[in-house]
């Protein structure tokens, strides 16, 4: 990739942070799959609902940390949330059809990847969110194309 693959934003507070999730959301062309890094707290699922809700998503958005996923079937894309932070073995995502959650439209974002490693696929973006004080520290690294044309859009709000 020709351009900056990464951007660094400071996140004030947790408006911030859903903001933030929102102009990802407006950002998708097509599908993506979102990694999501960070600490317990750090606002990994505070991110994930301002991207559902930038996707149309009007009720809740909670972790599915005991479910493994959480689906939102929205009128323009279907958006699996998933938290692989209690899965025990990564072979249990293959016995709960992995593969097919990830399919080229769709938006996967995935809480806690390293858990899930050689059976999900790579992700377009990887989001680092870390404690900074009170505020938060999000590092966004796009892994391809598709990846890079939404931090080039939403490097343009920041």
């Amino acid at each position: 990739m020709s351009q900056n693959s990464t951007l660094t934003l400071s996140l004030a507070n947790e408006e911030a942070t859903v903001e933030l999730g929102k102009k990802l959301a407006s950002a998708i062309v097509e599908g993506a799959v979102f990694y999501m890094h960070g600490d317990l707290g750090a606002g990994k699922t505070t991110t994930t609902r301002g991207i559902v809700q930038g996707l149309g998503h009007t009720g809740n958005v909670k972790s599915p940390t005991y479910t493994l996923v959480e689906p939102y079937e929205l009128p323009e894309k279907s958006v699996y949330h998933f938290d692989l932070y209690r899965l025990g073995d990564p072979e249990e995502l293959e016995f709960m059809g992995i593969r097919d959650y990830f399919a080229a439209d769709a938006v996967c974002i995935v809480e806690w990847p390293e858990k899930g490693q050689g059976f999900i696929p790579e992700p377009d973006i990887d989001i680092y969110l870390a404690y900074d004080g009170d505020a938060r520290k999000v590092t966004l690294k796009a892994h391809n194309e598709r990846g890079l044309q939404v931090l080039l859009t939403i490097g343009s709000y920041a």
